[in-house]
């Protein structure tokens, strides 16, 4: 386990990291649960990031998607790595910019991304790194790329 961080610690971390990121309600109470320098977040077909970048991230999903939620589920912790399938969803009501395919015009359709996880923490109890898989073919579907 990392430090004095206990695995209900951990994970009530990890839950409240991503409210704010999908919320947007206190930027620095979200920045403090990442260590930001040097923070990796490692996602689909190789795309490699840091804080910056994902706090970008979330910054487009806040301004595309209204009624945003995030849930956790099947979390699975081992020493200082917490695993889990999460849904992040929203009404999609702008511009997404952040989308695979690039910019994506609105639909007004409730849109949900279903993720697998797995997150590392360092010993002050600070995300380093993220790996995410998701099922993009989906999340096009629901976005309506390509759709007529």
């Amino acid at each position: 386990m990392t430090g004095t961080f206990t695995r209900d610690d951990l994970v009530a971390r990890l839950v409240r990291a991503g409210e704010l990121e999908v919320s947007g309600e206190d930027p620095d109470e979200a920045a403090s649960y990442f260590d930001t320098e040097n923070f990796r977040f490692h996602g689909p077909d190789g795309f490699e990031s840091g804080f910056d970048g994902l706090s970008d991230y979330f910054a487009a999903v806040r301004e595309a998607f209204e009624d945003r939620s995030i849930r956790r589920g099947l979390i699975v912790v081992e020493g200082d790595h917490v695993a889990c399938q999460t849904w992040m969803e929203g009404t999609f009501v702008r511009v997404f910019t952040q989308s695979p395919a690039g910019p994506t015009p609105p639909n007004g359709k409730r849109v949900v991304f279903d993720m697998m996880n797995i997150f590392r923490f360092d010993d002050r109890g600070r995300l380093v790194d993220e790996w995410v898989r998701t099922d993009n073919r989906s999340l096009l579907r629901q976005l309506a790329v390509g759709a007529d």
